[in-house]
């Protein structure tokens, strides 16, 4: 029974974004794996508070993943 766990920043991802990543990693163990573990594959999706995640030795929060998505950090748009 495979377990697969994607973590992310909190505030950056919103609930349709979070919901592709688990269509995608699901499809992604399946074609790997068989269409038979479907219902034994699960995928979690994990939020880390702005701020307490390292990338490069620096602390990142939501805006700053923000702008590396090309992302505006008041509008969330793209």
């Amino acid at each position: 029974m495979p377990f697969v766990e994607i973590k992310v920043i909190d505030g950056v991802f919103d609930t349709e974004e979070k919901a592709e990543m688990v269509r995608a990693v699901t499809e992604a163990m399946i074609g790997v794996e068989g269409e038979a573990m479907r219902g034994a594959t699960w995928v979690t999706v994990q939020d880390v508070a702005s701020g307490e995640w390292g990338i490069g030795g620096k602390l990142m929060t939501a805006e700053d993943i923000k702008a590396l998505r090309g992302q505006t950090a008041t509008t969330g748009a793209r």
